[in-house]
């Protein structure tokens, strides 16, 4: 059996890829010669995961204009510049296969990394490089600032109303991105392409509509400009990326036998559908295997309303009934008989044609996918951010389920199942670590709902007008006294029998 050692005086980097095990694949390209022809905004585990790693293959394949260089928009990315820096920005891609296989690969596509609130005008002038043609983006379902109730820009955040200021060095996505596009307009240059990658419906209208607005706020003539003048594709995304955790680093060396400070892993499938509109052009991403189409909107749906609605059906669920990772919810059989239901019952009824897709076979592999137990992806990420998730998750089932008539039981006890995990104690009497930005506000609802059952739903900001709408209320408060009363597991066993 082989001694798990970690390796602690073989650090990744490019001058030693060539003295790496041949147990992990390392890049055949000459880096130095790559040049940028994409930023990235929001460097995380799923874009190294999925974007780089197409990325990477483009590169191995003889391209050689369009390498990444990374942007750091947070405090908390500092810590990824220094752990790039010092590998020359190279990582291990791990994947898990359901087999236990595991399969490494040494990434190179990420060339540079730059932490923008220590090198602001460094940021600009990459951004206004006419070498870089796309900016791409990672900045979560919140990063957007889109109203929930109302579908419009909220202005609100203290950041984005500090970029708005006259002269104001930027610090926001938004900020940097209409900054360097006012600067390539008054340099006569052309603009670079916005390229979402976020889980969001319409990601690229999404960000057309946000940024415009951001703009109009500052200069409504610059505003007029980036909406007639900027290409904002959609996309699909799609990749299983838990965080990376100390075993990860751990496995890294005695594996593979060098120290890598921030691998990422992931599950062998992986899938990018993206709507083929780049006016400044592209790279060959379907040389790839990206799915290059005109229409992305009904895969992009498919995704967030199977794949995304399903892992908020059970991480609330399965967290309060005691579980701690998805695999183990998904070796359950009345877990998966109700995420299958909720899927073929509720989820599907709202989806358009998807071309070439088998839905059956979709959703069964997507259990199969969830149950992988080499990814030990934890419920408490999927329940993190909940208030960005659920209003463009499954809120949207829900408000199509009604307006066709349709079942939106299980939907109302994942909702419900939210709203009892928000209070911040588990079943048991624990404390539950409620992360969300808007978690005062989430966990005041929550709080009040022993005594109104509705008041989890009175956040128009959340729900719209679901609170009005007793086909859903009904349901939802039958499921909320059952979980205060019976617990999560009694109740899922009760649901829908």
């Amino acid at each position: 059996m082989r001694e798990r050692k970690r390796v602690t005086d073989a650090r990744l980097t490019t001058a030693r890829l060539g003295d790496l095990s041949k147990a992990v694949a390392v890049p055949t390209y000459d880096r130095s010669a790559v040049t940028p022809g994409i930023v990235h905004l929001g460097v995380g585990g799923f874009h190294r995961a999925h974007q780089a790693r197409y990325v990477d293959d483009l590169l191995a394949s003889g391209v050689r204009d369009w390498g990444i260089v990374g942007v750091g928009l947070l405090p908390q990315d500092v810590r990824m510049r220094d752990a790039l820096a010092a590998q020359d920005h190279l990582y291990t891609l791990v994947e898990r296969a359901p087999d236990g296989g595991v399969s490494g690969r040494v990434i190179g596509s990420i060339l540079d990394y730059l932490f923008a609130p220590d090198a602001p005008s460094e940021v600009l002038s990459l951004l206004t490089d006419p070498q870089i043609r796309i900016v791409s983006l990672t900045i979560t379902e919140g990063g957007y600032h889109v109203n929930q109730a109302t579908g419009g820009f909220d202005a609100s955040d203290p950041a984005i109303q500090a970029d708005l200021q006259p002269g104001a060095a930027p610090s926001t996505a938004f900020g940097y991105v209409v900054e360097a596009l006012a600067r390539r307009r008054a340099a006569g240059a052309a603009p670079f392409t916005v390229m979402s990658c976020d889980n969001i419906a319409g990601n690229g209208e999404v960000a057309r509509q946000m940024i415009v607005a951001f703009a109009n706020l500052r200069d409504p003539e610059l505003g007029a400009w980036i909406e007639s003048e900027v290409a904002f594709p959609s996309s699909m995304v799609d990749r299983i990326t838990p965080a990376t955790t100390d075993d990860d680093l751990e496995e890294i060396g005695w594996r593979f036998g060098f120290e890598d400070a921030w691998p990422v892993v992931c599950e062998p499938f992986t899938q990018w559908v993206l709507e083929d509109r780049f006016p400044q052009g592209r790279p060959p991403f379907e040389r790839a295997g990206v799915q290059m189409v005109s229409d992305v909107e009904p895969y992009e749906l498919m995704k967030l309303r199977l794949l995304n609605a399903s892992h908020q059906a059970l991480c609330y669920l399965g967290y309060l009934s005691g579980y701690r990772y998805a695999h183990e919810v998904c070796a359950d059989p009345l877990f998966v008989d109700f995420l299958l239901g909720y899927m073929s019952q509720e989820g599907t009824p709202t989806l358009p044609q998807v071309p070439g897709v088998d839905l059956p076979g979709y959703r069964r592999e997507l259990v199969e996918r969830f149950a992988n137990p080499y990814i030990r992806d934890t419920l408490a990420r999927l329940c993190a951010e909940s208030s960005d998730r659920i209003p463009k998750w499954l809120v949207p089932v829900i408000t199509s389920q009604i307006a066709a008539g349709g079942s939106v039981r299980r939907s109302a006890l994942v909702v419900a199942a939210w709203a009892r995990y928000a209070e911040g104690v588990d079943e048991q009497g624990a404390p539950i670590d409620i992360v969300d930005r808007r978690r005062a506000e989430v966990m005041g609802r929550a709080i009040a709902q022993r005594e109104d059952p509705l008041a989890f739903l009175r956040d128009r900001d959340l729900f719209g007008d679901l609170v009005d709408s007793p086909e859903f209320t009904e349901p939802y408060a039958e499921a909320l006294a059952s979980l205060h009363a019976v617990g999560a597991r009694k109740t899922l066993e009760a649901w829908d029998r």
